[in-house]
């Protein structure tokens, strides 16, 4: 067994490429090593700015000697019919080196083949990597590829070395102009020069040593440690961003953070406006005081520690100052305009191709937010969310949201306080964006919250109305996002409304704008489309705390309540853990499949108490008749374990039904009567959970 040593070294790569392509390589490297019958053990994979790698343990020095049939020509193509072999049957055995006579038949779906056992020699691995690892080279995917010199291969960043070794011998490959070798380069400015390694083993010390931390693991826990001493000697506490540190940890080799300060005039900025001028241009971190108020510290990360710390952070503080002064500019610029004034440009831009402009959008989400107040019971919010739900689009209009995206709404609620506006109309205004992600905080108040899903109901209806529903591969417009917040929205601000009424009412808001679309008609229709797609998005939302078949049984009842659908699931995961749980669910799906085979033949009546003939069926439907009326009552209440625990008891009477009694009667009129009983019982369970689609033994 031997190690392999991988690794590709360029000029610095940007920081979003790093893990993407290790992930690449590693996968082009095992389909590699699969298709070649190279065996091997764990990978480690190892990124910086200027290189990828990866280092494999537990290669064999040999692949296996295997034995593949090889099929020739058909039978009756190699013979003559008094058994004399043709030329193809010649041939066929010269290429597999065995006498015709040895040759097997075989039987194929096209007829019968001769066919040889062919054994393949094992291959020396040094011999077959080249080839292995040449091919993972000029399949690296990059976002964006550069060429250099005169050459025509492209890859990230101009490549400048390759470092190839099995255990202690170089592997031959050739990419572009570079030589594979033993040779990497370590830190640019605190080892510039070569760095011989010997073994792959010696790889990640070899470049500790050279003042570069390859490990994305550990170079992670080191930033973080780093900051977090960097805040303490600020007098701040840094505010958490794990997509910040992600991105700074892939623009270092050796993280060495630094704490600079801005001037304190610039805190009568809104403190989103700071952050992100300091995130998104720098790449810097904030810091607050012990309250929470932000501190004119920031904490920058360089790649290299410097004698002069004070030189180094003026220059971090020169660059920031700019920064700011045109924050500012644009944040006193946009205040000079009132939000209303600027809803006529919303009519000039355009949302997406067919389905009209930004102010069309804006007129549906008020319309359509107003009608699920009603739905929801929240109709005094009208008022607000009328207000709101004018503007809440209109701080796109302005220059901050136009330099910073991501301060949509932030912008909106300030610029909407600023000019007047009730402060519930401005959190309005700013709340309709969350939740922005799955671990945001909700909407505080029902105004925004509703303007969020009239939001976002109408950009799913629209655009999968005109043909744009996500891919495996694509959601260009974040739609996957956007049913989850409707699932989080509607669940946790407890919204008691049908999906489909509020579907219907979003479709019908789009009429006109779809109208003088030029997309097809959907197939399904586009509210059957929608349903199943945040149907779809129940389950790994819900998979980690509940079973996947309590899951499916709940949701095949309909999740048209939201809310019930949830209850109903909670309800029934906390049966499960029942002893006679399994039996249970093993009865009540007994009855669930005979109603669904036989209930489209029978029409739906009450029980016949005149027609009930044995003592079992007699008895199961005064059982029945016992608890119907409260288990309906526990359902109109949402008390969906108060239903379950009366509807369970049932199980041992419908047990000794399906012994005693047969459903399936020759007399058409018992048989019928006996399954509308059934009928009647899946009915109570029913309206929980689909128990069909409980996995359960029987």
């Amino acid at each position: 067994m031997a190690e392999l040593l991988f690794e590709l070294g360029s000029e610095e790569l940007p920081a979003r490429f790093v893990v993407p392509v290790l992930n690449d390589l590693e996968k082009l490297f095992v389909e590699g090593c699969k298709a070649a019958r190279i065996n091997h053990g764990a990978i480690k994979t190892y990124g910086t700015p200027r290189r990828i790698a990866l280092v494999v343990e537990g290669l064999s020095e040999k692949t296996e000697d295997v034995v593949k049939e090889v099929q020739g020509p058909s039978v009756k193509a190699a013979f003559e019919a008094d058994g004399t072999p043709k030329v193809p049957a010649t041939k066929f055995a010269e290429s597999v080196k065995l006498p015709v006579e040895k040759l097997k038949r075989v039987t194929t779906p096209k007829g019968e083949y001769l066919a040889a056992d062919v054994e393949e020699k094992g291959r020396r691995v040094i011999e077959l990597l080249p080839e292995v690892l040449g091919a993972c080279v000029k399949k690296l995917p990059f976002p964006k590829s550069m060429r250099w010199g005169d050459v025509e291969a492209a890859f990230g960043r101009p490549l400048q070395w390759i470092v190839a070794l099995f255990g202690s011998e170089v592997v031959p490959v050739i990419f572009s102009d570079v030589k594979s070798g033993r040779e990497t380069r370590g830190h640019r400015f605190l080892s510039p020069g070569w760095i011989t390694i010997a073994k792959p083993s010696d790889y990640e010390s070899a470049l500790e040593k050279a003042h570069v931390v390859a490990d994305l693991s550990k170079r992670r826990a080191m930033l973080v440690e780093r900051l977090a001493v960097a805040a303490k000697k600020a007098n701040g506490t840094l505010i958490s961003d794990d997509g910040l540190v992600d991105q700074v940890l892939n623009l270092v080799e050796l993280p060495n953070p630094v704490v600079g300060t801005f001037e304190e005039r610039h805190l009568d900025l809104p403190p989103e406006v700071l952050i992100q001028e300091m995130k998104s241009h720098q790449r810097y971190f904030s810091l607050t005081d012990a309250s929470g108020k932000l501190l004119p510290r920031f904490i920058a990360v360089s790649n290299t520690p410097v004698k002069s710390e004070a030189l180094s952070v003026k220059g971090y503080e020169r660059v920031l100052r700019a920064r700011l002064t045109d924050g500012r500019f644009f944040f006193d610029e946009d205040r000079k305009i009132p939000l209303q004034d600027r809803l006529p440009k919303l009519a000039r831009r355009n949302w997406v191709q067919g389905l009209g402009s930004m102010a069309e959008k804006t007129d549906r989400i008020r319309a359509l937010a107003m009608k699920l107040a009603d739905l929801a019971g929240k109709g005094a919010q009208r008022a607000t969310i009328e207000r709101a739900a004018s503007l809440v689009k209109c701080d796109l209009e302005t220059g901050m949201v136009g330099e910073f995206p991501e301060l949509q709404g932030v912008m909106g609620r300030e610029y909407a306080l600023h000019g007047g506006e009730p402060k519930e109309v401005a959190v309005a205004i700013f709340e309709h964006y969350l939740p922005r992600g799955a671990n945001d905080s909700l909407p505080t108040q029902d105004a925004g919250a509703l303007i969020g899903l009239a939001d976002r109901l109408d950009s799913l209806v629209g655009l999968f109305a005109i043909g744009k529903r996500p891919t495996g591969a694509k959601d260009e417009f974040a739609l996957r996002r956007a049913a989850i917040a409707v699932i989080n929205l509607v669940i946790g601000k407890g919204y008691r409304f049908s999906l489909s009424a509020a579907l219907d009412a979003s479709l019908e808001l789009l009429g006109p704008v779809l109208a003088n679309s030029k997309a097809k008609p959907a197939n399904p229709p586009v509210k059957v489309q929608v349903l199943e797609f945040i149907q779809d998005r129940l389950r790994p939302l819900w998979g980690e705390q509940h079973r996947a078949d309590i899951i499916e049984a709940v949701v095949a009842a309909g999740i048209d309540d939201l809310v019930a659908t949830h209850q109903r699931l909670t309800a029934l995961s906390a049966y499960v853990s029942r002893p006679d749980f399994s039996k249970l669910a093993a009865t009540f799906k007994r009855v669930g499949n005979i109603v669904e085979k036989q209930a489209k033949d029978v029409t739906k009546a009450p029980v016949d108490a005149s027609k009930l003939t044995d003592d079992a069926e007699k008895v199961l439907n005064t059982e029945v008749s016992k608890v119907r009326d409260a288990v309906h009552a526990a359902i109109k209440a949402d008390d969906y374990a108060g239903a379950l625990a009366k509807v369970v008891p049932l199980g041992p009477f419908v047990d000794t039904f399906f012994d005693k009694v047969m459903v399936m009667a020759e007399d058409k009129a018992l048989r019928e009567n006996r399954v509308r009983l059934l009928m009647e019982i899946g009915g109570l369970f029913g309206t929980v959970a689909d128990f069909s689609r409980i996995q359960s033994e029987s």
